[in-house]
């Protein structure tokens, strides 16, 4: 039978569209239809009414982790547990996500559906970055997870074997960002005084010594980490000398073969003419403009241009240097739209101000990633853009910047992969249905 969604408006994922009242009918998994108006349905129709409602695309999340049973996160880590991979897929898919690109980097295909994991609706593919360099700085950060079929993996080898996209070149965990602040160094600082410390609290340790581009500009005195320590209450735990060595033995030993790392997969990126998503944070920043410019037909993917690394103004200016030289602009939720753990909107707030933003992510942020429709309804209530060109970020825009992994879906018109969500229309992150491939898999906000 066919499935015809009625009485909604609609957004068609395309930037621009929106339609007060329309219809879409499905046919098996392809859209054969979108009619401006309440189509009649046929004998056998299953109807799908979306009064008060709005349709829209299903997401597409093209920077996420957490989702595959191979090494996790640039760093090569062990794998998540099945339970915690399958909760996180869950929640991608009743938050709207259809399709998901997990970049972690070193798995493989195979990795995605293997035996240890149920059969899930989210359609869920793999990056990869397996260049010489960014292999050593995983083995050198943790590199727990990797075995020989990873670490003799290549780019080819990988994108003959079904991974749509290069990277993510660099991590937080190779290259001082928020992995660091949130499990590397609280682990380090526990170690050596038996106190657990807030992620923040890391930070601020990480950035006194060795300055948000982890290159010592504005580096702290001994005089003043001894300040810090006391304001947190450890000066009689570290002294500013041991404080200084937890920090740089910590972070700093994978990031010259990160950094390294970069230039491979742009070079690759290039040679293959395959998208790549690249580690945006105060310490690259530099690094990718001049990959942008040495690699001019490298399709790089700026990802979380928002890192907290960034200063709002910093962030900004990065994007404008790196957008005037061919780079797509991605944003990711992190934890800095509800959650507000570690992060917050001040960045994400500044891009979407300044129009600078191609695409929308959720990144990972150890976990506590926040939706990415949180992030639309956030960018709409706010008025930093009206809601067909913010919904375009998730959906449409990722489709053009990775057809490989999108170019059938992110968008609601005839002949695109049924992928659909059905949403609140006073609130997007409240999202009530689910269609993926054209089956129905969630009802009333519960998988089915």
């Amino acid at each position: 039978m066919d499935t015809v969604i009625v009485n909604g408006s609609l957004i068609t994922g395309d930037g621009v569209t929106f339609l007060e009242k329309a219809s879409v009918r499905i046919r098996g998994t392809i859209i054969v239809d979108v009619t401006p108006y309440q189509e009649a349905s046929n004998e056998g129709d299953r109807i799908i009414d979306a009064g008060g409602s709005v349709v829209l695309p299903g997401i597409v999340n093209a920077h996420a982790h957490g989702c595959i049973a191979g090494p996790s996160m640039p760093s090569g880590s062990l794998p998540l547990s099945t339970e915690d991979i399958s909760y996180q897929r869950n929640r991608h898919l009743l938050s709207g996500t259809t399709t998901l690109l997990n970049v972690c980097g070193l798995a493989t295909p195979n990795e995605i559906g293997c035996s240890v994991l149920s059969p899930h609706a989210l359609d869920v593919h793999v990056s990869t970055a397996h260049t010489p360099s960014s292999i050593a700085a995983a083995g050198i950060a943790d590199g727990a997870g990797l075995s020989a079929q990873h670490l003799s993996a290549t780019i080819d080898d990988m994108l003959a074997r079904g991974a749509k996209a290069l990277g993510e070149a660099g991590g937080g965990q190779t290259l001082g960002g928020g992995a660091q602040d949130y499990r590397y160094l609280p682990l380090a600082i526990e170690k050596a005084t038996g106190i657990s410390v807030h992620p923040k609290v890391a930070r601020s340790f990480k950035e006194a010594v060795l300055g948000r581009r982890l290159d010592g500009a504005a580096a702290a005195s001994n005089d003043e980490l001894e300040a810090l320590l006391e304001r947190h209450a450890l000066d009689g735990h570290l002294t500013a000398v041991l404080l200084r060595g937890i920090v740089v033995e910590t972070v700093m030993p994978p990031v010259h073969l990160a950094i390294r790392g970069l230039a491979e997969i742009a070079a690759q990126s290039e040679r293959v003419g395959m998208a790549a998503i690249f580690h945006n944070a105060a310490p690259t920043a530099a690094t990718l403009v001049q990959l942008a410019e040495t690699y001019p037909r490298a399709r790089m993917i700026a990802g979380h241009s928002n890192h907290p690394m960034f200063l709002p103004e910093e962030a900004v200016a990065t994007a404008r240097l790196l957008k005037d030289r061919g780079v797509t602009i991605d944003v990711s939720t992190l934890d800095c739209i509800t959650t507000r753990w570690r992060n917050g909107p001040e960045n994400l707030d500044h891009l979407a101000t300044e129009g600078l933003i191609d695409t929308l992510s959720t990144d990972y942020a150890g976990g506590d990633w926040d939706t990415i429709l949180s992030a639309i309804h956030r960018m709409i209530a706010k008025k930093q853009m009206p809601a067909p060109r913010a919904i375009a970020l998730a959906t449409g825009n990722v489709a053009k910047a990775i057809p490989e992994l999108a170019g059938d879906r992110g968008l609601i018109e005839r002949d695109k992969q049924a992928d659909i969500i059905i949403c609140d229309a006073h609130n997007f992150a409240r999202v009530r249905h689910v269609i993926a491939k054209g089956r129905l898999v969630v009802e009333n906000a519960r998988i089915v």
